[in-house]
């Protein structure tokens, strides 16, 4: 099964996105260990629109075009449901036991994503009830990733 994180906005050059990177990079080579195949990114332009509405609608439009055939769409929004590492990790693995192509971890940007693009979520998932610059969800999110897969293979970086 594949993970790709579909997120509006790009990582400068910096310790962000060097951070993200090791964390995808950690994530990737642990995930073969326990049959997750690749750890894919895609930066979506951030639209220029004039409307709140035109916005969310454009890169929405962008992201639903990046999700493969199949598979598992959780976004990343503050109203969503929290989970532990724990139930996290066991969501992958059910994911993976039904045999989806992929888990595509959505991203929106500041405006938001469009109604349309929330309701076809498989899951919707918050890290708290606080607002998160979309650069350090990516960030938290590549690391609950590694977190994850290291549940999964027996690995004690994950100490509960």
């Amino acid at each position: 099964m594949r993970i790709l994180i579909a997120a509006v906005g790009r990582l400068k050059q910096g310790p962000e996105r060097d951070l993200a990177e090791r964390y995808r990079k950690r994530a990737a080579d642990f995930g073969r260990k326990v049959g997750l195949q690749a750890f894919d990114i895609v930066e979506i332009k951030e639209s220029r629109a004039d409307s709140l509405e035109r916005r969310m609608l454009e890169e929405s439009i962008a992201i639903a075009n990046v999700v493969p055939d199949r598979a598992i769409a959780a976004i990343l929004d503050e109203r969503g449901s929290t989970m532990n590492s724990a139930s996290f990790a066991g969501c992958l693995q059910d994911w993976r036991a039904q045999d989806r192509p992929a888990v595509t971890f959505i991203i929106g940007g500041a405006d938001g994503l469009a109604p349309s693009l929330r309701d076809r979520a498989d899951l919707t998932l918050a890290f708290g009830a606080f607002t998160w610059p979309h650069q350090l969800v990516r960030i938290m999110l590549l690391e609950q990733l590694y977190r994850a897969v290291t549940i999964l293979g027996g690995h004690p970086y994950h100490r509960a």
